[in-house]
Formats: structure tokens, sequence, C-alpha cells
């Protein structure tokens, strides 16, 4: 994967995580739906009373349907883009976050490994228990105190993950 992002000499990709995935299906299924039936309810209502076969009206409606549609399919496209490009990546060195909100936007926080102070997961509430997804929260001593990385898969392997690499950083500063 193209990261958006340059690794530093000898930086090592180990993890990239995005948030679970019932963040972005159940909100993109319900922007269809949202979208689609007003749609259905406009062109089932020029059917039902005869508007459709009437010049003026079925023009309006059609306008109003393509409008309508582009804005929703507009509005979904960029919804799924966030979802898409907001990683966070785990190396042999550090944590970044990274969000690309539009094509126009680039926002990227990185803290080093042996900067991070505390950590800690929390997954709370039932769905998160089922699919295991989780928030993990890492307090540092570096400029951003707080680095957060929100809804991820599997929360307590990545806590662990990060704990160990840490201390592998800390011990070969130490040397």
């Amino acid at each position: 994967m193209k990261l958006p992002f340059p690794l530093q000499e000898g930086e090592e990709l180990l993890t990239l995580a995005r948030r679970h995935w019932l963040f972005v299906w159940p909100k993109l299924i319900a922007g269809v739906v949202v979208g689609l039936v007003p749609v259905i309810a406009l062109w089932w209502g020029m059917l039902r009373f005869d508007w459709a076969d009437d010049d003026i009206p079925r023009w309006i409606a059609l306008g109003a349907t393509v409008a309508w549609l582009g804005y929703w399919a507009v509005r979904l496209y960029f919804f799924k883009y966030r979802y898409d490009n907001d990683i966070w990546v785990v190396t042999n060195q550090r944590i970044i976050d990274s969000v690309k909100k539009h094509w126009f936007h680039l926002q990227t926080s990185t803290a080093d490994l042996v900067d991070i102070e505390d950590m800690s997961v929390l997954r709370s509430g039932l769905l998160n228990t089922l699919f295991d997804f989780g928030d993990v929260e890492c307090q540092t001593a570096g400029a951003v105190r707080k680095f957060a990385l929100r809804g991820i898969p599997r929360p307590r392997e990545v806590q662990a993950m990060v704990d160990r690499l840490r201390d592998q950083a800390r011990a070969t500063t130490k040397e």
C-alpha cells in the first residue's frame, strides 16, 4: 500500500489499522436509503397521480432527482474516502496517525515509540466486545500529549505490540 507519508531510513511498517468496518457500513447503508427513499416516493407519486406524462412536472422531478442523487453520491463518496484514508500506522520507530478528509487535505501526527509513557485500551459496549474493537490511548512525552487510535480492531493486540516495540526502542537508546 502506498502511504501518504514517507518512512524514515531503516523504518519498517509493522501494522496498518483503520476504524472497524462497523464505523462505515451502517452509515453508508443509511445514506443510500436516505438518498433513495425520497426519489422512490417522488416517482411513485408522479406515476400515481399521472404527473409523469406531463412535460413540466416530469422535467422538474427529473432535475430534482438528479440533484438529490448527485448530492448524496458526493456525500457518500467523501465519507468512504475519509474512512479509507484515516489510518494509523505502527512502525518499528513510531506511531503515525494520518487523515485525509478530501483530496486537498492531509493531517499527519507522529509519536516516537521512546516518547510513549502510558497506554490504555478502552473497549466498551456490546458491539465493541463482540467484534473486538476499541480505542488505544497513548500518553506521550512529546508535543502531542495524547495520541489516540480510535475504533481499531484488536486494540489489546495493538497495545501489546506497541508496548513490546517501545521497550525494544528504549533498550536500544540506552545502549
